[in-house]
């Protein structure tokens, strides 16, 4: 009796940290880092950059005194080359944010997760790795926990694709969602490449998709460009919108943004 009590009390721990992950919907500023610069990038392709910033620490704080509890990073070159040159950029910033941080971009190994959690990195975001090996994030999950560990699911046409958006793989995001939820992922990160980057709007069928079929927390990203936008995401059921460009170049302020995580 005691054990099945013991096996009780973990289970619904577990259940009770998947459901404080994302409990209401978030407004959640990049910081896409390339070459120590931060950058907003066009589809993100090398050499599109919209926006290239010299202080990319001076960004997070700048999004933090605007009222962010969320600050999303990516290492574009480490998804992209696989390596770390913005490591030290990523470690100010986790180190002066004082808030929430996320962070992916070719963290490939159980070695890459504990360096940036030991970092203090709250939430660690699988891409490539994940969909290459799904066993590491049962692994990673088991031994960090669910609240730790989101993967992000990049679609073009329909299909996930990895290595820094280069390649394509034959699996919808559904599909993957759907097995990364039962092994334990605690949240997916989806981004619609079709209109990353471009500033002409959202299309909020795929999120809304993912969403129905899933029961972990997705946050939506790619091409919001107006306050309208993030309000079609919110529709949807996503617990999250990640914001680059259009805060980058001014169509709206975070804190007009912020407005509308509790409306």
């Amino acid at each position: 009796m005691m054990i099945v009590d013991r096996n009780y009390y973990f289970l619904q721990q577990l259940i009770c940290k998947k459901k404080s992950l994302f409990i209401m919907f978030k407004i959640i500023p990049a910081i896409d880092l390339k070459n120590r610069k931060c950058v907003s990038l066009v589809q993100g392709i090398p050499g599109t950059e919209r926006v290239s910033i010299d202080d990319p620490l001076a960004v997070s704080l700048r999004w933090i005194e605007d009222g962010a509890k969320i600050i999303h990073i990516i290492d574009l070159d480490g998804a992209i080359e696989g390596n770390r040159s913005n490591s030290s950029i990523i470690e100010s910033i986790v180190e002066n944010s004082g808030v929430e941080t996320q962070v992916g971009g070719g963290i490939r190994s159980k070695n890459d997760v504990e360096y940036f959690l030991s970092m203090g990195v709250d939430r660690i975001i699988l891409g490539t790795a994940a969909i290459k090996k799904p066993s590491l994030v049962e692994e990673l999950t088991e031994e960090f926990g669910s609240r730790k560990i989101m993967v992000a699911l990049d679609s073009k046409n329909g299909r996930v694709t990895t290595h820094g958006w280069a390649e394509t793989s034959a699996f919808t995001a559904v599909e993957l969602g759907r097995s990364f939820e039962e092994l334990g992922a605690g949240s997916i990160l989806f981004t619609d490449i079709n209109t990353e980057g471009l500033l002409k709007g959202v299309n909020p069928a795929p999120t809304k998709e993912l969403v129905d079929a899933l029961g972990i927390p997705v946050i939506a990203s790619g091409g919001i460009t107006t306050l309208s936008d993030i309000e079609k995401i919110k529709e949807t059921g996503a617990k999250g919108v990640v914001i680059g460009a259009a805060l980058y170049v001014g169509n709206f302020t975070l804190g007009e943004a912020l407005e509308l995580e509790e409306n």
